[in-house]
């Protein structure tokens, strides 16, 4: 649905960082619904400040009059892709660094949902869209949640058809599909709960080869038992999981606190440490497993280019007017 670019800023005497701009792709930047939902990530991001979500710096259009997000930059990998270099390697994910992750995630997404509005009333957003590549863990060991672009604010009118599903497939609470209830914390829970069963086992909970037999199998919400797949876990830890993904809501933890609060007892017991640094040693690890650089390109090597006649954001061009100068994006993930 959308491009994102690695870029920098830049201003006086010589400062410089790096950060992301995110486009609407080509064939969807003149959809009516996608450029709504657009500015709403845009709106809805830039009230969201909170150490475990990506950050909105700017908001704007460029020469043709399409819109473009600029955002903070994490200079690490997603989850899915952590998950993906202890897979192809042979080994389980670290159970204890898994929790660690879910217990971070947790607080930006509750976050989001006590959000309030300028007044202090409350203005919950839920993210709707809680996957693998929207889970960002930095060199920094810093995780934040990312893409808020299916994010529904309650404080809004519905911003797509009623009938249509929002979020990927594999990861969608079932009530949004046989129940057509709304979202709410307990659906961003139960596709948190899919993220971490998945980076633990190993595989796809219920991803099939197409979206329709995928519904189908969020819909039955069957789930095989955690342990006998990884017998090392704590039960304590498997049962957290098995209750964010429970087929009805109110089933499932009250909230997005609660949940962490009963990964965090669980890691109580662990003597390995789970901060920020062996996160970020496991993240360094990770790119050098996928064949990834151990660090980006530095932002000073990204020389500006020239131009009399600034040159719209695109996939193709690779480029951002920034003042009056066009810098030069590394191309980045798309989603």
């Amino acid at each position: 649905m959308a491009a994102v670019w690695r870029a920098v800023t830049r201003g006086a005497a010589g400062f410089i960082r790096p950060v992301a701009v995110k486009r609407i792709l080509g064939s969807l930047s003149h959809n009516p619904e996608f450029v709504q939902m657009f500015v709403e990530e845009a709106r809805v991001g830039a009230t969201l400040d909170h150490p475990n979500v990506v950050q909105i710096h700017d908001f704007g259009t460029d020469a043709l009059g399409a819109h473009y997000l600029v955002m903070e930059w994490v200079e690490g990998v997603d989850l899915g892709r952590w998950s993906t270099s202890y897979k192809d390697a042979g080994w389980h994910a670290p159970w204890h660094l898994t929790a660690a992750i879910g217990i971070e995630s947790l607080r930006g997404l509750h976050a989001a949902h006590e959000r309030t509005d300028p007044w202090g009333n409350a203005a919950p957003t839920y993210h709707r869209d809680v996957t693998p590549g929207n889970v960002l863990i930095g060199l920094n060991g810093i995780v934040k949640i990312a893409d808020f672009g299916l994010a529904r604010a309650m404080d809004r009118a519905k911003i797509t058809r009623p009938e249509m599903v929002k979020g990927k497939t594999g990861y969608v609470a079932p009530e949004l599909l046989d129940d057509g209830m709304e979202a709410s914390a307990q659906s961003d829970l139960f596709s948190l709960g899919v993220v971490l069963w998945e980076v633990l086992a190993g595989r796809s909970l219920f991803k099939a080869t197409n979206d329709v037999e995928s519904l189908r199998n969020v819909v039955r919400c069957e789930v095989p038992a955690l342990r006998d797949i990884r017998p090392d876990l704590p039960p304590a830890f498997a049962e957290v999981i098995h209750r964010a993904l429970s087929r009805r809501p109110h089933d499932r933890f009250e909230s997005a606190r609660d949940m962490l609060r009963a990964l965090s007892r669980v890691l109580r017991r662990v003597a390995e440490p789970t901060d920020a640094e062996p996160l970020g040693e496991s993240v360094a690890l990770a790119r050098e497993r996928l064949g990834l650089p151990p660090r980006d390109l530095p932002p000073e090597e990204l020389v500006p280019l020239r131009s009399t006649r600034p040159r719209p954001l695109t996939p193709d061009g690779g480029m951002f007017v920034d003042d009056s100068e066009i810098i030069p994006l590394i191309p980045g993930k798309r989603g």
